[in-house]
């Protein structure tokens, strides 16, 4: 297939990002992207019109890590009473009514016991520290030795239980988190059609966006975007390959940050290419996104790449925030291609960039990335090579908790379960992906090695070093479209590419609202420059104070268009 002609000013077309991250319609090479089980006719049914639905108030609304800490630390609440208070919420807005969010597909049935335990601790020892008692939502795809369920998204891996937590659970454990479920995704991270629909998935069906009911949650960490912004939970972890932890954070106005690939661990994560993935944080704030990094980073010796962080972490990322962060930054801004798309989009991104100079950044206007149109087609063949063989190395993992072993044999399952798996879209990424031999091909080697000259020497070092900058400044993508099970995703544009495809860290922050519908904008930094990110979007979130809590409406308010 050919890529679709790009709209006028957008040089852009479709990326590969636009896939994961949670678009699609596609190319033959280069254009793609990542509750308790519904039965199956209840899995492939179509979203309704949305009627909003009536959202009381609620007494947790908007609270912050540190606010739910200090709550439970002067005996206001207990870890018990917040955990119970998010439950009841998620009961209420997620998973029922005419039009339920979807935003959960799945809640830990020990989570409260969980909460009394660590409450007795409290009374006991005192806090481990700043998520001790604080309640945490993980995508489906993160690992779980526990009662719940590790599938991404799929009916296949039902039943096939890892047989210990994932690492990045392990720390969250380990610093006293509650994880009160996992959430929904576009299936196996938004990696098995060119034409899905982001945050649809077999065992879940359709997330939908808490802003407007009709629009795109976007994806693939669709259900930890949507959960946030709802506030279903203080935190929300998500993966991402390419976009799918900022496309989800900008369209549910939450701050998003894809660290430096290597500083979280991927060992118990469901994968989609180990040359790309990660998980990071999604959160209503940068403190809070900070305090999320601070427990999810380590060294893991199951995931070797994270031997590479080894002086680059901190042990505490709150440390960074700096109301005054902006002064004597050096902010680029890269037009070419990731301008142009939109320009209601464009215009927001202006006023971001004119707060920033106004708080004492240095833009410079234009700092382009020159080989940003040269990464889609190099991407796309590595990320169909590792993930072939990504995903038989997790399940020869699963050991005999599950008969499926090869790529071939998910295929075949989605075959025989055509009205639960394929009812609105297909397979072609998997079918892609089969054809591919082992990562020893000259084929992948080539890709492999063109992806990290282009993204990272030729690419961010490149510009950044031209420049003299301190991070680069782009619209993170456009408002969210409309949910379309026939035709899939409509997607304009985004910007996480070039972090995405060089392992660099990227930070999404809300940048305002077009119709109700959230933009964000992104700062994108070179590795290991989480400290310097997280700066620069804590000084711009405390000049703009954009994000605003969800109102479930039915579709966007376009009585606002003109006064974008």
């Amino acid at each position: 297939m050919k890529k679709p002609t790009p709209p006028p000013g957008n040089s852009q077309g479709l990326s590969r990002r636009a896939l994961l991250g949670g678009a699609a319609a596609a190319s033959t090479l280069a254009a793609l992207d990542v509750h308790a089980q519904p039965s199956p006719g209840n899995a492939a049914r179509a979203p309704a019109p949305a009627p909003a639905p009536s959202v009381g108030s609620f007494e947790l609304e908007e609270a912050t890590v540190s606010e739910l800490q200090a709550a439970m630390q002067s005996g206001r609440h207990s870890a018990h009473g917040l955990a119970e208070r998010y439950l009841a919420r998620i009961q209420e807005l997620d998973r029922q009514g005419d039009t339920p969010l979807k935003s959960v597909i799945e809640l830990n049935p020990d989570a409260l016991a969980i909460a009394t335990a660590l409450d007795e601790e409290r009374k006991a020892k005192g806090p481990r520290g700043p998520l001790h008692g604080i309640p945490v939502l993980i995508k489906d795809n993160i690992g779980t030795a526990d009662k719940m369920q590790t599938t991404a998204g799929s009916l296949a891996l039902v039943g096939a239980v890892p047989s210990r937590d994932a690492f990045i659970v392990e720390r969250l454990r380990a610093a006293g988190a509650v994880i009160l479920g996992k959430t929904n995704l576009s299936e196996w991270a938004n990696f098995r059609s060119t034409h899905s629909s982001s945050g649809w998935s077999g065992r879940g069906g359709q997330c939908r966006n808490p802003y407007a009911l009709d629009r795109t949650p976007s994806g693939s960490s669709s259900g930890s975007g949507a959960a946030t912004a709802a506030n279903f939970c203080a935190v929300s972890v998500g993966t991402e390959t390419d976009g799918s932890i900022v496309s989800p954070s900008a369209a549910s106005s939450l701050v998003g940050l894809k660290p430096t690939l290597g500083l979280v661990s991927r060992s118990g994560i469901i994968p989609l290419s180990h040359s790309q993935d990660t998980a990071g944080p999604m959160t209503r704030t940068v403190a809070d996104a900070a305090a999320l990094l601070s427990v999810l980073a380590g060294i893991d010796p199951a995931d070797t790449v994270t031997a590479s962080s080894k002086g680059h972490a901190h042990a505490d990322y709150t440390r960074f925030l700096d109301p005054n962060g902006l002064k004597g930054a050096r902010i680029g801004v890269p037009r070419e291609r990731f301008f142009g798309y939109h320009p209601a989009t464009d215009k927001l991104v202006a006023q971001a960039l004119e707060l920033m100079k106004a708080q004492g950044a240095v833009i410079v206007d234009e700092a382009n990335i020159p080989t940003a149109s040269k990464l889609d087609e190099p991407e796309m063949e590595v990320l169909l090579y590792d993930f072939k063989a990504d995903i038989e190395a997790y399940l020869a993992g699963l050991g005999d908790r599950t008969r499926l072993k090869t790529l071939a044999d998910l295929i075949r399952f989605n075959e025989e379960h055509r009205d639960t798996e394929l009812p609105w879209f297909g397979q072609e990424l998997f079918l892609k992906a089969q054809e591919k031999g082992p990562l020893t091909d000259k084929k992948y080697l080539k890709a492999l090695a063109a992806c990290r000259k282009l993204s990272r020497e030729q690419g961010i070092d490149a510009v950044m070093a031209k420049h003299k900058l301190d991070a680069l400044v782009a619209p993170t993508q456009a408002p969210a479209g409309f949910i379309d099970l026939v035709n899939g995703d409509h997607w304009l544009g985004s910007s996480s590419s070039p972090a995405a495809v060089a392992g660099y860290p990227s930070i999404t922050v809300p940048a305002g609202y077009v119709a109700g519908l959230p933009v964000g904008v992104s700062f994108i930094g070179r590795a290991w420059s989480e400290p310097v990110l997280l700066r620069l979007a804590f000084a711009y979130e405390q000049a703009s104070k954009h994000r605003r809590a969800p109102g479930f409406a039915p579709t966007a308010d376009l009585r606002q268009v003109a006064k974008v």
